[in-house]
């Protein structure tokens, strides 16, 4: 399997790669996915997109972003996800598990509608699908600029620097990608009294998928076997490193 369509394949698990619509809204983590008034990530992107430096406000948006990640050092949670097309129709739900981890840390299991997992160690980044018995490895800097959700696990404020924030109210923020080949397009985050409760992703297909975040745990620090991977017995790997 060709980097491209493994790179593919990480953004879909992760949702990373899913669309947008005419349908969806902010998430906050306790609503049910149904209809909502347009993401502003969607509403927002295209105009956004043409700016290629900051400014001032832009600065100031970054640096309240990042006073928000900073004070959350882990969490866990279960997470429902609504996927639309560019039109608002939709194309699939899924569920599963989130598991984060500063520096760099994520167990991330998806249950339905199909299984997979990708966990990153704070080197590598695997995913394995165990319906084909495949994992894949990927340099951890590398697959940020794909997943710019491992935003969430970093310290290194430099990784920052390919991305612009725009900042919607004082609980949502936009991260939008400067690279215009970029597979991911926008990052909505939204907290509720500076937490995280939910994101929304654009990619460059004008998919977009929208996040809810439920039963989340700021406080237990996650056991560090979550961030382990093993290649099952009999599984290939497809090492990209």
């Amino acid at each position: 399997m060709n980097k491209k369509i493994l790179v593919k394949n990480i953004t879909l698990a992760l949702a990373l790669l899913l669309p947008t619509t005419s349908g969806l809204a902010h998430v906050n983590g306790h609503d049910d996915l149904g209809n909502k008034p347009v993401s502003t990530a969607y509403k927002t992107n295209a105009k956004a997109m043409e700016v290629t430096k900051a400014n001032d406000s832009d600065e100031q948006a970054k640096k309240a972003l990042l006073a928000k990640l900073n004070n959350i050092k882990h969490f866990s949670a279960k997470f429902s996800q609504q996927v639309v097309d560019a039109d608002g129709n939709p194309l699939q739900n899924g569920a599963g598990t989130l598991v984060v981890s500063k520096p760099n840390l994520v167990h991330w299991q998806t249950t339905e509608p199909d299984e997979s997992l990708i966990v990153s160690d704070g080197e590598t980044l695997w995913f394995y699908d165990p319906f084909v018995e495949q994992a894949t490895a990927y340099a951890l800097e590398s697959a940020i600029a794909n997943t710019p959700i491992l935003l969430l696990t970093s310290q290194d404020e430099s990784m920052w620097q390919n991305y612009r924030i725009s900042k919607i109210n004082e609980v949502t923020f936009i991260v939008h990608a400067l690279d215009s080949n970029s597979q991911v397009k926008t990052l909505e985050l939204s907290f509720e009294q500076d937490k995280l409760a939910g994101f929304v992703i654009l990619d460059a297909s004008g998919q977009l998928s929208r996040f809810a975040l439920s039963g989340s745990d700021f406080s237990s620090e996650p056991k560090k076997e979550l961030f382990e991977f093993t290649l099952p017995p009999g599984a290939y790997l497809d090492d990209q490193r």
